[in-house]
């Protein structure tokens, strides 16, 4: 078996679900892959040298990354994106090849499938075809950004805590996926405000019923309370 087979049998769940190579073929996976190596990250690993992003990219196999920027001056801190399994990075540096000063932390222990971006690029200009498909990933990761721009500047913070809530439960169990277990001081960073802010909020959605809150675990208790409360925040704002 060969080292692209190997990876492609060990983490083809992970790759199927990658938005950003949506319905790449199998031959073509192999092909991309022989470029590929796994790597290791503990959690509470910080990355801030902006190169290794401007040379490499990165599949995220296991575990939760967040990308995150920081003021200089008042050093306060906002999530751009919390990147788990099947999520990718760095697209800005692999478009447009200019170094992106964001910074990353694992918040799990990490793994990865790495791939030198010039690798990437090559392997890009010989299947044009994928092209596509990276056009409608990046334009999604716009929109996003846009989305959560136009929040920070006109909802209110119970609003966005809302919203963050019910966008994060899984609609087989009705339960938060992927922020459930985060301290409060993350989910503050996740919509623009500080951790006494949300934890006051959280409290008042516990009182209502709608979730409950155990050693930093949030649960969902009603969903329909949630989406009542979120109406309602629409309706006071016309």
């Amino acid at each position: 078996m060969t080292s692209a087979e190997r990876l492609f049998t060990k983490y083809e769940k992970t790759l199927l679900i990658c938005e950003l190579f949506s319905n790449m073929k199998k031959v073509d996976w192999l092909d991309l892959l022989v470029h590929f190596h796994e790597e290791k990250w503990k959690k509470n690993t910080c990355i801030i040298n902006h190169q290794k992003f401007l040379f490499h990219f990165y599949i995220i196999t296991s575990g939760r990354i967040k990308m995150y920027n920081v003021d200089e001056s008042s050093h306060k801190e906002h999530t751009l994106f919390l990147l788990k399994n099947g999520d990718v990075f760095d697209l800005f540096c692999l478009v447009d090849g200019i170094s992106h000063k964001v910074y990353y932390e694992c918040l799990d222990n990490i793994k990865v499938l790495a791939v030198s971006m010039d690798h990437l690029r090559d392997w890009l200009n010989k299947n044009p075809v994928y092209y596509k498909y990276f056009l409608s990933y990046t334009g999604k990761i716009m929109r996003t950004l846009e989305e959560n721009v136009s929040q920070l500047i006109f909802t209110n913070i119970s609003t966005r805590l809302l919203k963050l809530l019910i966008g994060n439960i899984d609609k087989k169990s009705n339960q938060l996926e992927v922020i459930n277990d985060l301290p409060n001081k993350e989910l503050a960073h996740l919509i623009g405000s500080t951790r006494a802010v949300v934890n006051r909020h959280l409290q008042e959605l516990k009182k209502n019923g709608s979730i409950a809150i155990h050693r930093n675990q949030v649960e969902i208790k009603d969903i329909s309370l949630l989406i009542k409360e979120l109406d309602k925040h629409y309706k006071n704002r016309k």
